[in-house]
């Protein structure tokens, strides 16, 4: 069961974002174990030059969701 503040003094909303490998799954893996909650679909774009997608997602914090609807 997630508090009723986000952890660390964050805000209830918080914007992922890294290069889709295995490290960005894990880091959003772990916000959703620490009781955050995705908000939207995810965004990604391809960065020619590295060869790589670049992830961007939205997470709010347990009942934030209440609040942003």
């Amino acid at each position: 069961m997630s508090t009723p503040t986000p952890p660390d003094g964050r805000l209830v909303y918080r914007c992922l974002t890294g290069k889709d490998d295995h490290a960005f799954c894990e880091r959003v893996s772990k916000a959703l174990e620490e009781g955050w909650k995705l908000y939207g679909p995810p965004s990604i774009t391809w960065n020619p030059e590295e060869g790589c997608g670049y992830l961007a997602q939205a997470v709010v914090w347990g009942g934030a969701l209440d609040v942003v609807k």
